[in-house]
């Protein structure tokens, strides 16, 4: 059944704290099973041995003279190559700009795409995080993009959208991976789609950078993506550091929300002259460990190959679905037959076991880390469950209801088939003795 995969990830030995033990509630200890990898990942080791053998080299960087803020400033503005190449960007149309995370990127872009004095339209969809969602409403006139009956985006929806804004549309915002169902969206579909209406694409790739081989394509493409926002954190390199890649004229225009040491090139007490892209977005003295970490990754990433880390998460994602379908009481969500367009995400529940409880259970009596409630998605999430609008005002008006949600296990290149068969026999105990846990 596993086909050619070791029963044990060929990664594993590559991550640090794979087989850090954890205490269970019977007071015997368990090796740390991580199926939460959608959330944040642990570093590799790679990236790890680079902070240290990097560190007695640190320094400020730009404006140093000195021989270690050379190597430092070096470092910090060549990566930017590296990490455009990551995504197969046009070097010569965008920059990199560094965030703390996907989160700060598309609130920074939320103030760079209109006039104030221009009517514009955003839009995102139902499925989107709330970081792709929230910095939206109170700039723009914020439009959502309807999904099937399996909770993927309806393309039809999209395009008449489209047609009834009448190019009114500045930017459409979309995941390239859902965060709750692990959907693929068909970004490469929506850009040829918002660039025939005059529309820019954003990729919310958080969820998508990690898991399969990305490519913003060259710029005179239909399909080429405008802007793409990506964490380190769920990449292997958590240290604090994600990625905003957009064209340079976009960042040229105007000024940047967040001011400070760094994005100015000329102050008087009556005139500011802001420095280029990326520097008038980079205020403050910047995160260089985390850029450290990040090409790290890419390098680690880049030698494993894109291809075969999308390969392995998706046999450990079709092998999980084959053996919870089988498990009585088990709910699924979303669209179970096509799972190759899917990285390695789960949301599931068990009939009548609130998803706090099941999470609890597996933390306390097996060591397996999952994340239960929302995911920051809240609308995509109560659309699934077919919560009503009418039943979302009740949790509102009491605060002291059990919240509805569900249970989501995703996988990364380091999990394994055997810790899936350990994931599998303890839910199966845990539907076996529900009468023991039932709400």
């Amino acid at each position: 059944m596993l086909g050619y995969w070791s029963y044990t990830s060929p990664y594993r030995n590559m991550i640090v704290g794979v087989d850090t033990k954890v205490p269970l509630s019977n007071g015997n200890s368990s090796t740390y099973i991580n199926f939460d990898n959608a959330a944040t990942t642990p570093p590799f080791v790679s990236v790890l041995k680079e902070i240290i053998d990097f560190s007695p080299w640190y320094s400020s960087i730009n404006r140093g003279k000195g021989y270690k803020s050379q190597i430092s400033s070096n470092l910090y503005e060549n990566s930017r190559k590296i990490v455009l190449n990551f995504v197969k960007a046009d070097e010569k149309y965008n920059t990199v700009i560094y965030v703390k995370n996907t989160t700060e990127g598309i609130n920074k872009l939320s103030y760079r795409l209109c006039d104030k004095n221009n009517e514009c339209v955003i839009l995102s969809t139902n499925m989107e995080h709330h970081s792709n969602d929230l910095p939206w409403r109170d700039k723009y006139k914020l439009d959502y993009i309807k999904l099937d009956k399996n909770g993927r985006l309806s393309m039809e929806d999209l395009e008449q959208k489209l047609i009834n804004y009448k190019g009114n549309v500045k930017l459409v915002t979309i995941s390239g991976a859902s965060n709750v169902t692990g959907f693929l969206n068909p970004i490469y579909d929506v850009a040829r789609l918002a660039h025939q209406y005059a529309a820019k694409i954003l990729v919310d790739g958080a969820q998508l950078v990690p898991h399969v081989p990305m490519d913003m394509k060259n710029q005179d493409s239909l399909e080429h993506i405008d802007f793409l926002v990506f964490s380190a954190h769920k990449m292997y390199a958590p240290f604090g550091i994600g990625v905003l890649i957009g064209p340079k004229e976009i960042f040229k225009k105007g000024e940047p929300h967040y001011k400070g040491g760094g994005t100015v090139d000329f102050v008087t007490h009556d005139y500011v002259i802001w420095n280029d892209p990326p520097n008038n977005e980079e205020a403050g003295t910047p995160n260089v460990m985390g850029v450290i970490a990040l090409v790290a990754a890419i390098n680690t990433l880049n030698q494993i190959g894109m291809n075969n880390i999308e390969s392995y998460e998706n046999a450990l994602l079709r092998y999980t679905v084959s053996a919870l379908k089988n498990i009585e009481d088990v709910e699924l969500y979303g669209d179970l037959d096509n799972l190759n367009n899917k990285v390695a995400i789960i949301p599931f529940n068990i009939k009548g076991i609130h998803h706090s409880k099941v999470a609890e259970i597996l933390s306390s009596k097996a060591g397996i880390a999952v994340r239960t409630g929302c995911f920051c998605a809240q609308p995509y999430v109560q659309e699934l469950l077919n919560i009503s609008k009418e039943e979302s005002l009740n949790f509102i008006k009491d605060s002291k209801q059990k919240r509805p949600g569900m249970i989501r296990a995703s996988f990364g290149l380091y999990n394994s088939f055997f810790e899936i068969d350990y994931f599998i026999n303890v839910l199966k105990h845990i539907v076996k003795n529900k009468n023991l846990y039932i709400n």
